[in-house]
């Protein structure tokens, strides 16, 4: 065996060199573009956290629920709002109540879990969410659409992950 040769590799020729500026050039547009697009691009939903218990939380969900219902749909009552706070509970696997919204209002979302991580998606926005137990998350919330959206948990929840879907009504 013989040791490889003290220049091994070959010098770029003149397109490898090319090829190898436009990457590094795109790798600095790139990078630039991720704390303006951050800034300016206004795909960012404003999400603040605060701790909570649990139970707490439920029943706060519960006193809501009551308050708003207008109906029931599969056992589970759907509520109608005005704008400002509205509260959303993920569990096993459910989310609860449904939520009917006026296009165009201001709503404060509260989003919190009873028992595991849950992954809160609003299709087919491509709004996602984590809900973690013990933290309220409160989501500024302008629907600019009415029609039915698709609440659906992304994070999976154990053996009845698949059933956890629900819906958000947004009426004009």
């Amino acid at each position: 065996m013989f040791p490889p040769e003290r220049v091994w590799w070959k010098p770029l020729d003149r397109m490898e060199k090319n090829w190898v500026t436009i990457a590094f050039i795109w790798c600095l547009f790139m990078t630039a573009m991720m704390p303006i697009w951050f800034f300016m691009g206004r795909q960012n939903v404003p999400v603040t956290s605060y701790r909570v218990e649990p139970q707490a939380f439920q029943q706060k969900v519960m006193d809501f629920a009551e308050q708003y219902k207008i109906g029931d749909e599969n056992g589970v009552p759907v509520v109608a709002p005005p704008p400002g706070d509205v509260y959303l509970l993920a569990r096993q696997w459910q989310w609860y109540p449904i939520l009917q919204l006026k296009k165009g209002e201001t709503y404060r979302l509260h989003v919190s879990s009873l028992d595991v991580l849950h992954g809160l998606s609003i299709q087919p926005t491509n709004l996602n969410f984590q809900v973690i137990p013990g933290y309220d998350y409160v989501i500024e919330l302008t629907p600019t659409d009415s029609g039915e959206f698709s609440l659906v948990c992304n994070e999976y929840c154990e053996i009845g992950h698949h059933i956890m879907v629900s819906k958000l009504m947004v009426t004009e």
